[in-house]
């Protein structure tokens, strides 16, 4: 006799399950202890009938907002005709997604490999540099995230590293270019990021044995804390790998399509890099990735036999929703839609921090921000248990936050709702947050 589902157990026998069968992950924390019923729009609904704004866009994936109709409509009408294909065939959404794709980025990105998840991506992209340079070192930053396979772990630096056995050989690390915190600083006491990029390179050919491939980097650190490098980084940046036949690859999961005001981030250095990665906000929370790159890159590679063959490749499925999210960011302007928004909620966040001395700093781009929490703006001392009093106290009032605590950052909170959000929902947002704020330091 078959087991009940879950929607046939109470809230307990629910949790019960949950608690007995599920492998967890520690970068979630635990659980959220709500039951989601259901999302539409910049909302989650509970079971309990509870309502949650949601400022982190799922797992910082739906641009759209959840159930957007026009997504709705395209993914019922594409699972009714053409799903999943043998990974050697190819269908219209397919090709139609690469070439426009390819239209809304600068020369010489034109080559577009479709895929699932942005670990995938920067896998695949990883594997590509390393074939068409014939060398093997990847250079990343030390906050940085890519994913959890394997290329893509052994470039993250900031969390999952320890336990698993040995990296592979050839992985580096170099500082990440912190303005609010600098390591590197002028007499001004500002962030001298170029006496800390040239540090950082010589330290790379220390450490070198002549096979330095690719340099994989966000334009802003997302799960590293919300940090955007200053302006003129990635063109020395590029210029350092250059000298050394790096190629340089940009991850933009989090902030391409529009999250940072403009199509991409990287646009603000006019610097193209040699391979793109796309993932999260292209699929607008389905799984759909993507690796770009130049059509002579492409072409050394196929030379050289290039293997990324996986179950997904190309899906007609994702393929299309791909598709109808360029749509949607087209025709509603999005790009200008988050600009102004990232300015409406950065001023809403500054005047937060003028009421609480707890916020330290308030950084980042269009609708990817992040907020600070310190004990002392002075010594900017962190404090893990005043983030988790935050955080925990927003889910109370009726909002879904996410802070990144690392060692020596203090607790960053991610902000990156749905830039279908209204001004509205922007302000019921900002004013749970500061109630939050509030409660946890009184608390505390």
């Amino acid at each position: 006799m078959a087991a009940p589902t879950s929607a046939a157990l109470s809230a307990d026998e629910f949790w019960t399950d949950a608690d007995r069968h599920l492998v967890r992950y520690a970068g979630a924390g635990e659980f959220t202890r709500e039951i989601i019923a259901r999302a539409a729009g910049s909302f989650l609904y509970t079971e309990s009938g509870r309502e949650i704004l949601d400022f982190t866009s799922g797992q910082m994936s739906a641009i759209l907002g959840h159930s957007h109709p026009d997504i709705v409509a395209t993914v019922r009408r594409q699972v009714g005709e053409l799903d999943h294909l043998f990974s050697g065939m190819l269908s219209r959404p397919v090709v139609d997604l690469a070439r426009r794709l390819a239209e809304t980025l600068p020369e010489p990105l034109k080559k577009v490999l479709l895929l699932t998840t942005g670990a995938e991506s920067n896998e695949a992209a990883i594997r590509m540099a390393k074939l068409v340079t014939g060398k093997h070192e990847i250079v990343s930053f030390a906050r940085s995230w890519h994913g959890m396979t394997q290329a893509a772990a052994n470039a993250t630096y900031s969390a999952g590293r320890k336990g698993y056995g040995p990296a592979a050989p050839g992985n580096f690390a170099i500082p990440v270019p912190n303005s609010y915190r600098p390591d590197f600083t002028t007499p001004a006491g500002e962030l001298d990021w170029r006496r800390q990029l040239d540090f950082a390179f010589d330290l790379i050919d220390a450490q070198s044995v002549g096979s330095l491939a690719a340099c994989l980097v966000e334009p802003i650190l997302s799960s590293g804390g919300v940090v955007e490098p200053p302006p003129g980084y990635f063109t020395a940046l590029r210029d350092k790998c250059r000298e050394r036949g790096m190629l340089l690859i940009l991850d933009e999961a989090q902030t391409g399509l529009c999250r940072t005001g403009s199509w991409y981030a990287f646009e603000r250095d006019g610097v193209v890099p040699d391979i793109l990665t796309l993932s999260k906000t292209l699929g607008a929370g389905l799984p759909l990735a993507a690796v770009i790159t130049s059509a002579d890159i492409e072409q050394r590679a196929h030379d050289r036999g290039f293997l990324f063959f996986t179950t997904h490749v190309s899906d007609p499925l994702v393929a299309a929703v791909g598709n109808t999210v360029l749509d949607v960011l087209v025709r509603d302007r999005l790009d200008e839609r988050a600009a102004a928004l990232g300015t409406y909620l950065h001023n809403g966040l500054a005047r937060i921090g003028q009421r609480h001395s707890v916020v330290g700093d308030i950084r980042g781009r269009g609708l990817l921000v992040g907020l600070e929490l310190v004990l002392d703006r002075e010594t900017k001392q962190g404090s893990d248990a005043l983030g988790a009093l935050v955080t925990r106290r927003c889910l109370e009032l009726g909002l879904h936050m996410n802070i990144v605590q690392l060692p020596g950052m203090g607790g960053v909170f991610r902000i990156a709702p749905p830039l279908t959000a209204t001004e509205d929902e922007l302000a019921l947002g900002l004013s749970i947050l500061d109630q939050a704020i509030g409660d946890a330091v009184t608390r505390g």
